[in-house]
């Protein structure tokens, strides 16, 4: 790997070195490095661009890097990964995509993800976008998440879009059985004309099942940021939609959680706002020596932490 390489995979997966445990570099569409560990398989699909990922009953404590980096002028990047998760396991899940372009042509991945977290396992998923290059080169990436959670499974997922994608679509739906729990917590930063939308949709079908959507988004230039988000209450249940968003410059933020009940058990809340940076923030900070643009810096990277 060049320097480059080694760049985006620091940001988007914290890499310096080969991971320990199973794990699995993808560049420009072919896997340059693969390990599976104790109790993880990581296997290529047969049928299409891709890998499953099988995580016995019972392993605890174990991680799983998957990282996509994409260098190759104009290639468009398409995987399809599949996690398949046992009973009563405890793991991280570390994915994400950077990319590098400077040329006139787009460069983008998609990656359709579909995870099946088998009864009383917890999985933390953390995915980092990135885009460097020249400012005008394009660079699109578009996840799509599929969660299938059962009985007491529990999924924390991480989602963080660094700065330089040009466009991004992210798509994610949620199913959960008895006392499953999923936290989604999303970061956004947008700049320039970039374009970023997310579309969360989660179904609550079983009996004490909790969902919390909680995004947070800055939008600066004259980007645009869209956020949909659907909580649909099919049982005794509890579901939150959280959504705030700073605008500064010229940059617009279209914010819409949606709840449905289809049980009268169902308790279901949301949260949104949009608002700029107040001014009494910067002066604080000011005072204490920083320059209006540092002080906005410092606001911004507290609010998306």
């Amino acid at each position: 790997m060049d320097k480059i390489d080694s760049e985006l995979l620091a940001q988007i997966a914290g890499l310096h070195d080969v991971p320990q445990g199973a794990y699995n570099i993808r560049k420009n569409g072919k896997s340059i490095g693969r390990a599976s560990a104790q109790g993880i398989e990581i296997e290529s699909k047969t049928d299409v661009s891709g890998i499953n990922i099988r995580i016995a009953d019972g392993v605890q404590n174990q991680s799983v890097h998957i990282p996509v980096i994409v260098t190759a002028e104009g290639l468009n990047d398409l995987v399809y990964n599949d996690f398949y998760i046992g009973k009563n396991c405890d793991v991280l899940i570390v994915a994400g995509c950077g990319i590098h372009n400077n040329s006139e042509a787009t460069s983008g991945h998609d990656g359709i993800h579909t995870f099946y977290v088998g009864e009383n396992s917890r999985v933390k998923y953390v995915e980092k976008h990135l885009g460097i290059g020249s400012a005008t080169a394009e660079k699109i990436l578009n996840p799509t998440t599929v969660l299938h959670l059962e009985k007491g499974a529990q999924v924390i997922m991480e989602t963080v879009q660094l700065v330089g994608v040009s466009r991004s679509v992210r798509k994610t739906e949620a199913d959960l059985a008895d006392d499953a729990s999923l936290d989604i917590r999303e970061s956004i930063l947008t700049d320039n004309d970039q374009f970023a939308a997310t579309d969360f949709v989660v179904q609550l079908n079983g009996k004490s099942s909790r969902a919390n959507v909680i995004s947070r988004s800055v939008a600066k230039g004259t980007s645009k940021q869209i956020f949909n988000s659907v909580v649909d209450g099919n049982n005794a249940c509890f579901g939150h939609i959280e959504c705030d968003a700073i605008v500064m410059d010229k940059a617009q933020v279209a914010s819409t959680p949606a709840l449905r009940n289809t049980s009268v058990d169902a308790n279901l809340t949301h949260e949104a706002a949009i608002g700029k940076i107040a001014g009494e923030q910067i002066v604080k900070l000011q005072t204490l020596g920083l320059t209006q643009e540092e002080a906005e810096q410092v606001i911004i990277k507290g609010f998306l932490k």
